[in-house]
């Protein structure tokens, strides 16, 4: 049964991270209200987070570290476009007039990944988010139950704190990052490591930008 439209409106109020989370996860609190005297039953709500880079400013060292994604600073007006972070959904419980949940973002720090390559790049200031809703709202009237779609003009902007995504890195990365790198390249790595003695991966590494650096010069 498909009833009049019900006008419903997001707002996101907070973003933090999830303290207890198995992976890096954060949570942003979001308001919902809905204008009219019919009650809603539930919504089945999915949500696109975009990151909108134009929204903010950046030092000369955040410039450098954007230079994979973007090109240099010149480049930018051309360059700089919104793109997509992740889409989550959550489902609603029934309520009347206003009500808030909590959508989950999951986080990586896989540098292959645009999302993570841009938030590692910055060092303070915010993240500026835009969240774009959708979903099915289920009304509950006098004659049952209608199922409309939320319009899919339904959005917010929310400028996150960079120091909450750098919170919940720490939190399950301490002082470390991750990098994705063929079988070979690993194999190739470990025994380097192994002929040179070596005690770690790191030693590895920094063993051999040492050797790049002095044939450079």
């Amino acid at each position: 049964m498909t009833g009049p439209a019900t006008e419903v409106t997001f707002a996101v109020l907070d973003v933090f991270p999830e303290q207890y989370a198995v992976t890096p996860t954060l949570t942003a609190r979001v308001g919902i209200a809905a204008i009219g005297d019919e009650p809603i039953h539930a919504i089945a709500l999915r949500c696109q987070v975009r990151i909108d880079p134009l929204r903010r400013p950046y030092s000369d060292a955040e410039a450098d570290g954007l230079t994979d994604l973007f090109g240099t600073r010149e480049r930018w007006v051309g360059t700089q476009h919104t793109f997509l972070w992740q889409h989550t959904t959550a489902m609603v419980q029934g309520f009347s007039g206003a009500t808030q949940v909590g959508l989950p973002l999951a986080c990586t720090y896989d540098f292959e990944v645009s999302s993570a390559k841009y938030l590692h790049a910055l060092r303070d200031g915010t993240v500026p988010l835009q969240f774009l809703f959708s979903g099915t709202a289920f009304v509950q009237g006098p004659r049952g139950f209608s199922v409309q779609q939320i319009p899919w003009d339904r959005e917010d902007r929310y400028d996150m704190p960079v120091a909450v995504w750098r919170e919940v890195i720490a939190a399950h990365f301490p002082n470390s990052g991750w990098l994705r790198l063929d079988c070979d390249t690993v194999d190739a790595l470990a025994a380097y490591r192994r002929t040179h003695g070596l005690l770690s991966q790191d030693e590895a590494i920094l063993s051999l930008l040492a050797r790049a650096g002095q044939d450079a010069r």
